[in-house]
């Protein structure tokens, strides 16, 4: 399958995306609140957001009115995200894989370090049906997923040029959530980690509160932090995502056709988006660059120093996220073939 687009498909989506401003909102409308953290403009998560927004107040008109909010104007990707939506003061979010480990454990997977050879390797796996168990998962707790969007490959960047993994030995590098494995990745590094909320990390990272982080190039690019970094390493050691959610509740108290037209129009989003959130990423990268930022390409005996020193977590932790869904997840990443 391909998914690869024209970059300039890509920037033309962003025009068209005003029918998602919160002063559009006519008094008769029922209005919808969505939070993200990231920005909205030249980001998988933000662009997403956005893109069903416009297309619910497009087609909804007169009923519905979609807000978003970005830069974690709303609320940060944490319990508290996760309350409003059950209260009903938020109606959409896309919190990070890694923020919902409370609730679907198999969503641990994507901190599995070199798990996947790629992003569009990790499309095919969005696009199976095992990724539904993440989803039956976080039912229990009330809520929905409603697709799954795509951001990219982290990468890692320190205060100094990482070429090895214990190149950051001794350093304190900001990490997402409290994730065992991304712990565990950190101490074969011999780095400290520190859980911090994504709008705090710019001023953490300048202030020198921590020397490095893990992020896609979207992530990196959009909110500066090559710029208070001396390198950063491409290792696509492990992939951000993101499951679009909202309450059993709010979907719930939706008419039979009403519920559909949400979903629906959620899967036809998340599908044409994670279309361009490669190329997307790649020009963010390009950007870093044009920006006098530093990146470090690998060499293949490097990359394979990395994929060693981390190959022990796979075993590790591989019961609990489950060895038939991570087996899956293996099988669909070697049976994956994107550019043909």
């Amino acid at each position: 399958m391909k998914f690869l687009s024209t970059l300039v498909a890509a920037t033309l989506v962003a025009p068209f995306m005003a029918a998602a401003d919160p002063t559009g909102c006519d008094g008769n409308e029922e209005v919808l609140k969505f939070s993200v953290v990231t920005s909205l403009q030249g980001h998988p998560k933000g662009e997403a957001a956005m893109e069903y927004a416009s297309q619910i107040n497009a087609q909804m008109d007169g009923r519905y009115c979609v807000e978003v909010y970005g830069s974690s104007e709303l609320y940060p990707d944490d319990e508290t995200l996760f309350q409003a939506m059950l209260d009903g003061d938020v109606h959409f979010a896309m919190p990070a894989f890694a923020k919902i480990s409370a609730y679907s454990q198999k969503s641990d997977i994507f901190n599995l370090p070199f798990l996947f050879d790629g992003p569009l390797h990790v499309l095919e796996f969005l696009q199976s049906d095992v990724i539904n168990e993440i989803g039956e998962e976080v039912k229990d707790d009330g809520f929905e997923v409603l697709g799954y969007v795509s951001n990219g490959m982290r990468q890692f960047s320190a205060t100094v040029p990482m070429r090895s993994p214990g190149d950051a030995e001794g350093l304190t590098f900001r990490v997402s959530s409290s994730s065992p494995i991304t712990a565990a990745v950190l101490d074969i590094m011999g780095v400290t980690p520190k859980k911090l909320k994504f709008s705090q990390v710019y001023d953490a990272l300048a202030s020198g509160e921590v020397q490095g982080q893990e992020n896609t190039w979207a992530n990196i690019a959009t909110k500066e932090f090559y710029r208070v970094q001396a390198a950063v390493t491409e290792t696509n050691h492990t992939y951000i995502g993101y499951p679009m959610m909202t309450s059993q509740s709010f979907l719930n108290d939706l008419d039979e056709q009403t519920r559909a037209d949400f979903i629906t129009i959620a899967n036809l989003v998340t599908h044409e988006r994670n279309r361009f959130a490669f190329e997307l990423n790649q020009q963010q990268r390009q950007y870093i660059l044009d920006d006098d930022g530093i990146i470090l390409r690998l060499t293949p005996a490097e990359m394979q120093e990395w994929r060693d020193a981390f190959a022990p977590i796979l075993d590790r932790f591989k019961p609990s996220i489950g060895t038939e869904f991570v087996d899956a997840a293996i099988r669909i990443n070697a049976e994956a073939d994107p550019f043909n």
